[in-house]
């Protein structure tokens, strides 16, 4: 067959309809120009379902290996095209006389930041620069309480030298941003009820440090095991036991469930509530440089991160 009459009469067979986005249009006259900006494109009408792809950005979080709860609720938090990259480090602990290892107060807290492990993390998640994330958050309240307000300055410094220019924040900090940022002074604090009571005061004495008044602090005894948190119980223990004289409240506890309480408190307390890895996201979301809006997650969500 002469190649001619070939073309004449071999059939064309064209894709189908799902992948030609112009036939969507059909009815309407011509397809509009697709946009080249790559938010307008993410949100340019087609057939295609959601993919998960960061149009809007990445952040990652560095949380210990043991945690249950600073991914998820990162996962949770983020909005449409906004990724979250989880670094998970091992954390050994520290040993005891006994020759067992800990995971359990500050010195334990202490080793894990300052560990070769939480370094090679840094590395890790900037090696590359096609994933090279956003801001990274290290989700760890109990490091920034047993350091104090100097020494989580410094380690946020040392781990930003690493991060090949990428903003570092920590849980401590972050915090101590937010409730500038909503102008709360008086702070009432809310700690997991497996911590040790030191922990729970140094909590006080590291916002007391960045200039607070605290006016409460405690242990919330909602049970010793993590599975046991529930939004409820959580939201009436606050309830009943945060002093009217207090303007902000910080639930602390990256390990510990508590996002899915923050708006219900806020619309009873009438007052900010900060908790660890809702702050610690915030701060990222902030230094990334993404405005993306977050509903239902708490007021923070509608500021800055303050200039100073």
């Amino acid at each position: 067959m002469r190649r001619r009459d070939f073309l004449k009469r071999a059939p064309i067979t064209l894709a189908p309809a799902a992948l030609l986005p112009t036939t969507l249009f059909a009815q309407q006259g011509a397809p509009p120009t697709p946009p080249t900006d790559a938010r307008a494109i993410e949100g340019h009408a087609g057939p295609w379902q959601p993919d998960g792809w960061a149009w809007q950005g990445q952040v990652a979080l560095v949380m210990p290996h043991s945690d249950v709860e600073p991914d998820s609720e990162w996962i949770t938090l983020a909005p449409d095209g906004v990724a979250v990259q989880a670094m998970r480090v091992r954390w050994i602990g520290v040993q005891e006389p006994t020759g067992s290892f800990t995971r359990t107060g500050g010195d334990a807290a202490r080793a894990f930041v300052e560990s070769p492990q939480m370094t090679e993390a840094i590395d890790m998640l900037v090696d590359t620069a096609l994933v090279r994330p956003r801001a990274i958050g290290v989700c760890f309240t109990g490091s920034s309480y047993m350091l104090g307000p100097q020494g989580d300055l410094a380690l946020q410094r040392r781990l930003a030298a690493r991060a090949k220019g990428v903003p570092v924040t920590i849980t401590g900090l972050a915090a101590v941003a937010a409730f500038r940022a909503v102008g709360a002074r008086r702070l009432a604090l809310v700690h997991p009820p497996w911590w040790p009571e030191d922990m729970d005061q140094r909590g006080a004495d590291y916002f007391s440090a960045h200039g607070f008044e605290v006016v409460s602090h405690a242990r919330a005894p909602l049970g010793t095991g993590r599975v046991n948190i529930h939004p409820g119980p959580l939201y009436e223990w606050i309830r009943a036991n945060v002093l009217a004289t207090a303007d902000g409240v910080f639930i602390g506890g990256n390990g510990m469930r508590t996002i899915g309480a923050i708006q219900a408190l806020e619309t009873t307390l009438g007052k900010p509530v900060i908790t660890s890895n809702q702050v610690t996201f915030w701060a990222a979301l902030r230094l990334a440089k993404i405005h993306a809006p977050v509903m239902g997650y708490g007021q923070l969500f509608r500021h800055e991160l303050p200039s100073s």
